[in-house]
């Protein structure tokens, strides 16, 4: 079994930082495509990053130049640095991830985590 856990929300005011972590748990050859997704208030999943195994970062508009994600393959974790946050940053953080476990060859496990919640006070 291989999953996915998320750390590192809370509650900040306008214009603070937060870093979000997302760990992969279980027998893990490689982690591919991990991305950041923050509910929506009708309940989809809006892409905020993602990063490549290759270390490739996407960003939605509302993210480039604030928020950065990186990779530390050797402790299987993605990590989602926040900075200059605003309100409408406000949601439930989601990590998703593409999963190689031992043994499945090249085939991958897309997992989702339980969420983090952000909330940026004005």
């Amino acid at each position: 079994q291989v999953s996915v856990t998320e750390s590192g929300g809370g509650t900040v005011q306008t214009g603070g930082s937060l870093r979000l972590s997302c760990r992969a748990l279980g027998k893990i050859a490689w982690l591919n495509d991990v991305g950041w997704y923050r509910q929506s208030p009708t309940n989809t999943r809006d892409m905020i990053a993602t990063v490549s195994r290759s270390g490739v970062a996407t960003y939605d508009e509302s993210a480039k130049g604030r928020f950065t994600i990186s990779r530390e393959d050797a402790a299987k974790t993605v990590y989602l640095q926040m900075n200059n946050l605003r309100p409408e940053d406000t949601g439930r953080y989601y990590c998703n991830a593409k999963i190689v476990p031992v043994g499945w060859g090249s085939s991958s496990a897309n997992r989702w985590g339980q969420g983090t919640q952000v909330t940026v006070s004005s």
